[in-house]
């Protein structure tokens, strides 16, 4: 599992004209689901994401994180982040998982976070959406998860 995570001031989703999801302060998580990925992967990238210290405390360091700051978490699926380019020009997306296998941990990931206290509001699987966000720093990581554990 690979999430591309930016710090936010605010973000939303919208899907046909409509906001379907929004967010204040917080994260939001892009989040690639690989065709060997398993729910232990879902819950140590929620570990990781809700531990992260990567909100200012009073000095202006990185040193809370998004449950210290009671920030909220915006998640979208995006398959596109395990893209192959390494040859030609078009990408090859061989090593994302099939959609029946990738929603229910997109979906897990986020029930993992809800339970560790993070008010969580998702995009809409598999449809066209606009991710608009407000990067706050700019603050962005990619954390990647395998067989349970960050790599």
């Amino acid at each position: 599992m690979r999430v591309v995570l930016q710090r936010v001031s605010e973000a939303r989703v919208t899907v046909a004209d409509e906001i379907v999801a929004s967010i204040g302060v917080g994260l939001c998580l892009l989040v690639g689901v690989s065709h060997d990925d398993e729910p232990a992967d879902a819950e140590a990238m929620a570990v990781k994401v809700c531990g992260l210290r990567v909100f200012p405390d009073d000095q202006g360091r990185m040193n809370r994180s998004v449950t210290d700051v009671g920030g909220e978490a915006l998640v979208v699926s995006q398959f596109t982040l395990l893209g192959e380019v390494k040859r030609g020009r078009r990408p090859s997306f061989m090593a994302a998982a099939h959609s029946d296998r990738a929603e229910p941990l997109v979906d897990y990931l986020s029930d993992c976070l809800r339970q560790r206290g993070v008010s969580t509001s998702t995009g809409v699987f598999g449809a066209k959406m606009a991710v608009q966000l407000t990067n706050d720093g700019p603050v962005t990581l990619v954390v990647e998860v395998r067989q349970g554990s960050v790599v």
